[in-house]
């Protein structure tokens, strides 16, 4: 099997706990619609947020991809077992656990090419964890597309121009997080410039 240069797939895991949480709130989904209004290739999409940049941006920051401190949504009071499972993967790595965001691309539907850019992303790991997909999820990083199945954690390099499409009739949903990894660690991070910082809080 080709080793792939942008994905690297972790294992598999029994969502049916997370899947749980998630049946138990459906209205969470309507209680912040930020995300789809102002960012444009997420337009398509509907989010729940877990864990976010800390606000108001701190003096400096051009928005909140500069922003390295994070802070705990009150929909995560919902969520305990979720936020738990992605303290475990950041916390079996001996990372930090960043931003964390349970993601619903509406069926037949897209999340258009773009790159995370800023300092946040660029020091860490983008992880998903498929919780709903009927007919798999392509996601394309670069030149290279990883289609992935339910109860699968993948971590992908978000730092190159990627995008996601829902081919089936129902939503697909994952668990999006990201991880500081230890210092040295990592699959898809780069050094900050000299002035950057980086806090896991």
């Amino acid at each position: 099997m080709t080793t792939m240069r942008n994905f690297r797939k972790i294992g598999n895991v029994d969502t049916a706990p997370l899947r749980a949480e998630l049946d138990a709130a459906p209205e969470s989904w309507k209680l912040d619609t930020s995300r789809q209004r102002k960012v444009r290739c997420q337009r398509h999409t509907e989010n729940i947020f877990l864990r976010a940049a800390m606000k108001p941006l701190p003096p400096g920051a051009k928005n909140a991809n500069d922003v390295h401190e994070c802070r705990v949504m009150k929909m995560a009071a919902r969520f305990p077992l979720t936020l738990r499972f992605c303290e475990s993967v950041a916390a079996s790595v001996g990372g930090k656990l960043g931003r964390v965001t349970l993601v619903s691309l509406l069926p037949e539907r897209q999340v258009f090419p773009h790159v995370d850019t800023g300092a946040y992303y660029r020091i860490r790991d983008r992880y998903h964890l498929v919780l709903r997909s009927r007919d798999g999820s392509p996601l394309t990083a670069g030149d290279e597309t990883a289609v992935m199945r339910e109860g699968e954690l993948w971590i992908f390099n978000n730092k190159v121009r990627h995008w996601a499409m829902n081919p089936s009739s129902e939503p697909r949903i994952h668990l999006i997080f990201d991880v500081l990894p230890a210092a040295g660690g990592g699959h898809f991070v780069f050094p900050l410039e000299k002035t950057g910082t980086a806090s896991g809080s």
